[in-house]
């Protein structure tokens, strides 16, 4: 019986930045019934696949193999058989010192449909990363990509730079390990020892880090910074263009580690800031939003006399239930709306809704006090407050004492994810400099999630940084004393504390 087999994608992850994949390979992974990937592949973008799509981890790091190379082509067989849509997610390109063309052969052999989808390969773009073009006018017209291995089991073998031109740019992959062999190589054919070079470890992270030298003195300050792999290597005049324009390294929050504690759906513009300027950020999710148990009866949404929305979970969930029930907005005529945060404004905004009442601060006492400034004679007023399963009293109980009639809608619960252990431990070896809480839910989760030993290891060497008075009060309840609290009670205020911070501590 002849099997039939599903497709595989050879899909390039890039060099590392989850934000330089293709809008192919993220499509790909999206569809993907298993994913087989490298260790340089960014784990942020299995974050794309569904929650049900296979992840295997074939990675390979330096001095330990995974899987050997037949073991993993045999994977992508055994999977090809079994699975419609199998991808085969690999670091930079996978035709690119990838092994990807012999993963493309084995497929041709076995006759399994294959498609293969380039990505932005190292020797290019963490370069770039570093301000260093590959080529530039009046300095460089080639740029030539090698590896710094030589053949396997062969290590003393001469890199063959005779046949490679003596001008231009050289770009060498895994070339740390054999560094003082490639700059021996270099200069018996003839390249200066004052030729520029650069060495650029962990390029297009938060956490890339450029050594400048030249020829004769790069061994010695990549063995005095300590580099490792991953790092790519450049010689030629364009490396001193590192020292002009350093973009990447110039951003606010460079170098910085950042462990995010927020639920994985409400992360992304967090993350996505942060990433932006510069920062390496460690996704740690400490929530997780989940719909109520039960559809609470809360009657008829128009006999209300204002809904007072204080998280965007809150309105979604809402509009979600009205949906249910067979109702919409244009039940809300009549009613006043009051929001607690930009966000929840937007969030009601999108549904084609005034806001009546919004708070500039950020917290439940000031709420409180802008709903008084607008209907002053609260008593008998029907509040619908649709909020998550432990928010605080303090609202609907103000309320109540205001003389208003209070619904307090249990609409969304937050729990404790169930968090690896491993993935524990890949935040501890993350080494994160800086711990985000955007609430109070956050600060107590991470902390049990950690347990005490880990964090008193963690209050030794990281600062933390709360979005609000009320997450910052549970924190120093906690023992753990926010160095940052934003005075805007929301993801901008504190991405903008964060930032004015990391200005005052850039040796940090």
């Amino acid at each position: 019986m002849t099997t039939q087999y599903g497709k595989v994608y050879l899909v390039g992850a890039g060099p590392g930045d989850p934000g330089l994949i293709t809008v192919r390979g993220r499509e790909c992974i999206a569809r993907a019934d298993v994913i087989i990937y490298d260790a340089l592949a960014n784990a942020q973008l299995l974050e794309d696949a569904r929650p049900d799509a296979e992840r295997i981890f074939v990675g390979k790091e330096r001095d330990r193999h995974t899987l050997i190379q037949e073991e993993i082509n045999r994977l992508l067989v055994e999977w090809a058989g079994k699975a419609g849509h199998v991808v085969r997610l690999k670091g930079g390109d996978p035709f690119v010192f990838g092994r990807g063309g012999e993963e493309a052969l084995l497929l041709a052999q076995h006759q399994i449909p294959f498609e293969v989808v380039p990505g932005v390969t190292a020797g290019i773009a963490v370069p770039a990363y570093a301000g260093i073009p590959v080529t530039h006018r009046g300095m460089a017209t080639s740029v030539t990509l090698l590896t710094g291995h030589g053949r396997e089991n062969e290590p003393g073998q001469h890199l063959a730079l005779e046949d490679i031109a003596r001008t231009g740019t050289l770009v060498f992959y895994m070339g740390v390990k054999n560094l003082p062999t490639v700059v021996d190589e270099l200069r018996r054919v003839g390249r200066p020892a004052s030729t520029p070079a650069a060495v650029i470890e962990w390029g297009t992270y938060g956490r890339q880090r450029t050594v400048l030298a030249t020829l004769d003195t790069l061994v010695a300050r990549c063995a005095e910074a300590g580099v490792q792999p991953p790092a790519v290597v450049v010689v030629g005049e364009v490396a001193r263009l590192h020292e002009a324009i350093p973009w990447f390294e110039r951003r606010p929050l460079f170098g910085k580690r950042i462990a995010v504690t927020r639920s994985r759906t409400q992360a992304s513009e967090l993350v996505r800031a942060l990433r932006a300027m510069g920062a390496d950020v460690f996704e740690f999710p400490t929530i997780q939003i989940l719909p109520a148990d039960s559809l609470d009866d809360f009657g008829y949404i128009g006999d209300y006399d204002w809904i007072v929305f204080t998280s965007v979970n809150g309105v979604d969930m809402l509009f979600d239930r009205l949906d249910a029930l067979g109702h919409d907005a244009r039940d809300l005529h009549g009613v006043r709306l009051c929001v607690i945060g930009a966000a929840t404004a937007e969030a009601v905004r999108k549904r084609f809704l005034r806001i009546d009442a919004m708070p500039e601060k950020y917290v439940a006492e000031n709420l409180m006090a802008e709903l008084l400034q607008h209907d002053p004679e609260l008593r008998g007023k029907r509040v619908l407050l649709p909020r998550a399963d432990i928010a605080r009293s303090f609202l609907p109980e103000t309320l109540r004492a205001h003389g208003a009639e209070v619904t307090e809608l249990v609409a969304y619960r937050t729990v404790m994810p169930q968090s690896s252990e491993a993935l524990v431990d890949a935040l501890m070896t993350f080494a994160p400099g800086l711990v985000t809480f955007s609430s109070s839910s956050t600060v107590r989760n991470f902390c049990h999630l950690l347990g005490a030993e880990r964090m008193e290891t963690l209050k030794t060497r990281a600062v933390f940084a709360a979005i609000g008075p009320i997450t910052a009060r549970t924190a120093r309840e906690l023992g753990v004393d926010p160095a940052i609290e934003a005075d805007e009670h929301s993801i901008p205020g504190l991405i903008q504390a964060i930032v004015e911070w990391a200005a005052t501590h850039s040796g940090d």
